[in-house]
């Protein structure tokens, strides 16, 4: 194990950060109010600020974001855990946003504008999956110093990555489950549970655009996981007959299909990670850890998108 023990810089005084979770108060600005103060410091950015904070902490409450590293044990690797951990929760928090307006788009048959979208968070699962490039340097021995701690703490338990899988439709009553005594968390999972995927939108569209799609795919319980449908491929095969540029139900097959792919190496990029770092022992929360990881690279959240490329 490394035989070195961290240093915590001590960089903020939390007993006096605003915990508020509100919108600080702040002035706005504006074109003639930056072109006035670029006049006053002749170019240099500002450093004479009024009161006990400046702007750009007040903007983004800074302060309080990064007092909210706690480790909890002596292991040098902890903090790098803790940093990257809390840094995929806001990042899967930007894709749920993505996601959530792709789908309303969609609803309001604003293709291009879900197109745009859709661009966006494909790059936000790019700089996901890139997130194990640093997490993949904490080696076995490192883990091991501080892996008690987690008691049963799991990434499983992420209710945001568990809003981004519901919105694509890979839904489980059983891992939603899992948030029912959050009060302050249920009401929204719940909501997301049994609400149409941005795919199932996207279906409905088709079927409404002139693809005849079945009523089982259209109608359904929404909280069930989706499962392949023979009219939902047959739609998409007769979009695939015009690739031009111009169909625009072809230019969203195609982005779905390269938003799936990189999900799947957002999850085997973790597969291999934790099988480096654990092997095969159990996970922590109650999974079979690596195990579970393996077979959860083998979904697809679009499955008729991929099964009928034997027929293109």
């Amino acid at each position: 194990m490394p035989d070195y023990k961290p240093v915590f810089p001590d960089l903020i005084d939390a007993s006096q950060v605003n915990s508020s979770v509100d919108p600080r108060p702040m002035d706005k600005g504006s074109a003639y109010s930056r072109t006035e103060t670029v006049k006053e410091t002749g170019g240099d950015p500002l450093v004479e600020f009024q009161g006990t904070t400046n702007p750009y902490i007040e903007y983004q409450s800074i302060d309080l974001l990064l007092s909210l590293q706690h480790p909890r044990s002596q292991g040098y690797d902890e903090m790098c855990f803790f940093v990257m951990g809390q840094a995929k929760e806001l990042l899967f928090k930007g894709l749920h946003f993505e996601l959530f307006n792709a789908r309303e788009q969609m609803r309001q048959g604003n293709i291009g504008n879900t197109l745009v979208i859709m661009e966006r968070a494909s790059a936000y699962v790019d700089y996901i999956a890139n997130s194990w490039n640093v997490l993949s340097t904490i080696k076995t021995e490192g883990f091991n110093q501080f892996r008690d701690y987690l008691s049963t703490a799991s990434g499983q338990l992420s209710f945001m990555y568990r809003h981004v899988e519901f919105i694509l439709g890979n839904k489980s009553r059983r891992l939603a489950a899992a948030h029912r005594n959050l009060p302050h968390i249920w009401p929204a999972m719940e909501d997301a549970l049994n609400a149409p995927s941005l795919y199932d939108v996207i279906i409905n569209a088709m079927h409404e655009a002139g693809y005849e799609v079945d009523q089982s795919a259209l109608k359904r319980d929404w909280a069930e996981d989706y499962r392949p449908n023979a009219s939902v491929r047959a739609a998409w095969l007769k979009v695939y007959q015009d690739t031009s540029a111009g169909n625009s139900y072809y230019q969203l097959a195609e982005a779905l299909v390269a938003l799936d792919e990189k999900i799947s190496l957002y999850r085997w990029r973790h597969f291999t990670s934790v099988h480096k770092i654990i092997g095969y022992k159990p996970g922590t929360g109650g999974s079979a850890g690596v195990g579970w990881l393996r077979r959860v690279t083998e979904h697809k959240f679009f499955p008729e998108l991929w099964d009928m490329r034997n027929d293109l």
